[in-house]
């Protein structure tokens, strides 16, 4: 599959706005990117406020800019952490459109004036609550791909949480995942050391609903995988409390 035919048929809501710019001037340079680059000039009319349904595209090339900006958060592009971002694509989407799409990566990385707020605020309207969710879970492991996350990625991907309105506690606990401490279980359930059992055991069912993998399956079963992990975590920290609890 050629290019622009992959980009072309994959992208959604993603096509206008500040990320259709973003991927134009990044195709501008990819010379067998000419027809999506067209076909993205043809559509930057459109507001990113019009309901265009998510297409799995469109969470994939949201991975591709925000990864791109906490990469660079610290200064510097870590080869860990860019081989950590081809072995998801990879696993998420097979080798060849894995390759495409880090061809795209690579370009977005080379443009300095991104908005950050802009690219969030534009996800944040056009994208479910639980796929953002999805996406600063994916985040902090490319953070955490060179055995530690930053204190610049990290405030760079707090900024970001907040402009995709990810709350403080679920943000907390989307980075429990990634910082283990004594409480890290309580955080994760996005409760106090305090809690009952009958309090962890609904903060348990809470957390389950919201992660489960079936909140993102309308992104196709390639990020799958990444759900499942999320929502295991979830699991894990619960049956740590109970463990420690006798309940």
């Amino acid at each position: 599959m050629s290019f622009s035919k992959w980009i072309g048929a994959a992208l959604g809501w993603s096509f206008g706005g500040p990320i259709g710019a973003i991927i134009g001037l990044a195709l501008g340079s990819m010379a067998d990117a000419i027809g999506a680059e067209e076909r993205i000039g043809q559509r930057q009319y459109r507001h990113y406020q019009e309901h265009i349904p998510t297409q799995p595209g469109d969470f994939e090339v949201s991975l591709l800019v925000l990864a791109s900006i906490v990469i660079k958060a610290d200064g510097k592009q870590d080869r860990r952490e860019l081989d950590f971002v081809r072995q998801q694509f990879v696993s998420m989407y097979g080798k060849e459109r894995a390759n495409h799409a880090f061809r795209l990566f690579k370009e977005i990385g080379k443009q300095k004036h991104i908005s950050t707020r802009e690219v969030c605020q534009q996800i944040r309207h056009m994208m479910q609550h639980a796929s953002r969710l999805q996406l600063v879970h994916f985040l902090f492991g490319i953070a955490k791909a060179d055995g530690v996350v930053t204190q610049e990625e990290e405030r760079q991907i707090h900024i970001m949480a907040g402009y995709l309105g990810i709350s403080a506690a679920d943000y907390e606990s989307i980075k429990a995942m990634f910082y283990k401490s004594s409480d890290s279980a309580y955080k994760i359930l996005e409760i106090d050391k305090n809690a009952s059992n009958d309090d962890i055991k609904k903060a348990y069912r809470k957390m389950a609903k919201k992660y489960h993998p079936d909140k993102v399956i309308h992104l196709g079963e390639e990020h799958r995988d990444g759900a499942e992990a999320k929502f295991r975590q979830v699991q894990d920290a619960y049956e740590q409390l109970q463990k420690e609890r006798g309940f």
